[in-house]
């Protein structure tokens, strides 16, 4: 072992599960069980007495981990065969394809509207569901952690439609009760004197890293030139930035109406407007680069320089263009997509939208779980083995990749659908009278080969953003109190963002009070690639993202908070006490973008949109997913899960009309 690996803590006894030297072992790879998990008891296990933690308590490598895509990669490449799939004997009223939180909407929707005795069918290709609204569980020195996997937060919940908004009521959320639960947690890190901070890389700026406190918040305009004053930044970049806060602003787009500026600016990056047109130096847009990121996958260079304005950067007082209607597309789901401004207060659970997954399996499976209440999900526990027993109305089949989803006979006339899946290493068929795939939209043309041509190309037409969430376990946070600020941008490092984890308490689980006890840090890493296009840069990112190995990141995490959190303090070898790597090669949902796409289908709900023409039914199976509605959003995946039981239920009520199928 090389001698920084060792400084590190990279022999260190953290667990490094699912991975020998960083290589996934080749049971797991090939979705077999090991021959713990496969003698476990059918009983309720805890992460601090089970040896083989259930999946939230999993450390190594998360997310889209080994087993969950090689057989679709096989059926993709044409080496799979489904001729020898064992027939399970299995009928369901609906199949639903996918246990992300979509996934889960679709089940409970279905069983509210159909009844309590209809037979329900849940598959995922992971070994925990949620999709990407998974759960991280830490236990430091005897206090149970968590973070978020994947999906955050609920964005915006004012906006969120009719049907959201039942859903949420249905499962027990109750937004006004967790605020009021953390009022103090929410001026936490402030009342300690942090806010958020920057750190300019020594690789970018030369000499040596510097780790800057930049106060209050960092969204839009918020940066604040004067506390940029030990920023290596060269004397034209301080002239160029103080040029860009002034009060008084030059129109950088004469000559042009307001229309022709607004379209200019729509087909146009912000990087673009602010190195082109503002004539700004490179040091300048760097300090801007990370606009959209957090949205879209990608920064500065492939984010239209029109989502700047609406989102409040600078560069715009002086060109006339107008106020933002606060309402523009809020009847569209997701709190923004760049388009319009953000609506009210975020809400962020200490696991995040994994609580929302966890709500809904109490309502499809109560026996799973003795949690009822959104404050019980701090620290309830799953029973996994529970979630898959035969005669439950409803059954949620984990570990199974669904490779085949075929109409038994003409989609027009056809009774059923045959759904073929692989599980520990056996090819098996089961039957619905109903399907909704609530999985990716770029997988169903593979899984339903039948579906008409166009429709196949408009759902292979969005490329999902590839992004990493590492959750790092760490036995105290004094270094980010010392430094004053409670998460960092660090857009020229391994992890864009790093930072302390919400500041949130669910019933019995309690955020950390004082900076001496354990907590997680909640780390970044968005896998653009500057200078390509959009999709491109998503199609790239994802091979990167997906030849990486667990040792890799650990390294290059170990590294990076050294770097920045060691002059604080902060000992990598002493201080970590485990990571989860939350690999995600298809990530957020493809958002349109007027740089890249029509600017009809960003700007209106045009029916010419892929999203519309991908998600029609066809025969017996309709399509609930966040890519249905092009929006990463958390209720968008529900809007589209109501949506698609809507043509369940019409196609059962109704079904002397014909069905879609060309």
């Amino acid at each position: 072992m090389r001698d920084e690996d060792r400084q590190l803590g990279m022999d260190r006894a953290i667990t490094r599960r699912d991975f020998v030297n960083g290589v996934a072992s080749a049971a797991l790879a090939a979705g077999m069980p090991s021959a713990a998990q496969a003698a476990r008891p059918r009983a309720v296990v805890t992460p601090e007495v089970d040896p083989n933690p259930y999946p939230p308590a999993k450390q190594g490598m998360r997310g889209s981990h080994a087993g969950t895509f090689e057989a679709a990669h096989m059926l993709r490449d044409g080496t799979l065969k489904l001729a020898d799939a064992e027939d399970s004997g299995e009928t369901y009223d609906l199949i639903v394809v996918g246990g992300g939180l979509s996934g889960l909407s679709a089940a409970h929707f279905f069983h509210k509207r159909v009844g309590p005795g209809a037979k329900v069918l849940v598959l995922d290709n992971h070994d925990d569901f949620g999709g990407h609204a998974k759960r991280n569980e830490f236990r430091v020195n005897g206090k149970l952690l968590l973070c978020n996997g994947g999906t955050l937060n609920i964005e915006s919940p004012s906006r969120y439609d009719k049907w959201s908004r039942v859903l949420l009521d249905d499962i027990g959320v109750d937004i006004a009760r967790f605020e009021r639960d953390n009022t103090a947690n929410a001026t936490l890190y402030k009342s300690l004197g942090m806010g958020h901070g920057m750190v300019f890389d020594a690789e970018t700026f030369g000499g040596k890293d510097t780790v800057l406190a930049m106060g209050g918040g960092w969204r839009g305009g918020a940066i604040e030139p004067a506390k940029l004053e030990k920023a290596p930044l060269t004397p034209k970049a301080r002239a160029d930035l103080a040029r860009l806060f002034a009060k008084e602003q030059p129109d950088y787009l004469p000559g042009l109406d307001q229309a022709a500026k607004k379209d200019w600016l729509a087909r146009h990056s912000y990087k673009e407007f602010l190195t082109e047109k503002v004539g700004v130096d490179p040091q300048v847009y760097w300090l801007f680069q990370m606009i959209g990121m957090a949205s879209f996958c990608v920064g500065g260079d492939a984010v239209p320089a029109l989502f700047g304005w609406v989102q409040g950067y600078p560069g715009f007082s002086g060109m006339n263009l107008g106020d933002v209607p606060a309402d523009l597309f809020a009847d569209l789901p997701g709190g923004q997509h760049g388009r319009q401004r953000e609506g009210d207060k975020s809400i962020h659970f200490p696991d995040g939208n994994a609580t929302l997954a966890r709500l809904l399996v109490s309502k499809l499976v109560p026996e799973a779980t003795a949690g009822r209440t959104q404050e019980d999900m701090g620290t309830a526990v799953i029973d996994y083995a529970a979630l898959d027993r035969p005669g439950a109305p409803t059954r949620i089949r984990l570990s199974s990749v669904v490779l085949n989803v075929a109409h038994k006979g003409d989609p027009a006339s056809a009774g059923e659908v045959a759904v073929h899946y692989a599980k520990q290493g056996k090819l098996v068929e089961v039957r619905g009278k109903a399907v909704i795939m609530a999985c990716w939209n770029m997988a169903i043309p593979y899984l339903m080969p039948e579906l008409p041509a166009a429709q196949k190309e408009a759902l292979a037409y969005g490329v999902k953003g590839p992004m990493v969430y590492t959750s790092v376990a760490v036995t105290n946070w004094r270094p980010f109190v010392k430094l004053g600020a409670a998460n960092f941008h660090c857009p020229t490092m391994f992890h864009q963002e790093v930072g302390l984890t919400e500041a949130a308490s669910l019933g019995d689980l309690k955020h950390p009070q004082s900076p001496d006890e354990p907590i997680v840090l909640h780390l970044v890493k968005y896998m653009n690639k500057p200078g390509l296009p959009r999709r491109d840069q998503h199609r790239t990112g994802r091979a990167e993202l997906l030849a990486m190995s667990f040792e890799t990141f650990e390294r290059e995490t170990r590294r990076q908070l050294q770097r920045m959190l060691g002059g604080a303090g902060f000992d990598a070898a002493r201080d970590i006490a485990g990571i989860t790597v939350n690999r995600w090669g298809h990530g957020y949902a493809y958002t349109y973008n007027s740089i890249y796409d029509p600017v009809e289908w960003v700007y209106s709900e045009s029916p010419s949109r892929p999203c519309v023409i991908g998600r029609q039914p066809f025969g017996l199976v309709s399509i609930a997913n966040s890519d249905a509605a092009a929006s990463p959003h958390t209720d968008a995946a529900i809007q589209e899960a109501h949506r698609a039981v809507q043509e369940v239920i019409e196609r059962r009520t109704y079904p002397f009309v014909p069905r879609r199928t060309a």
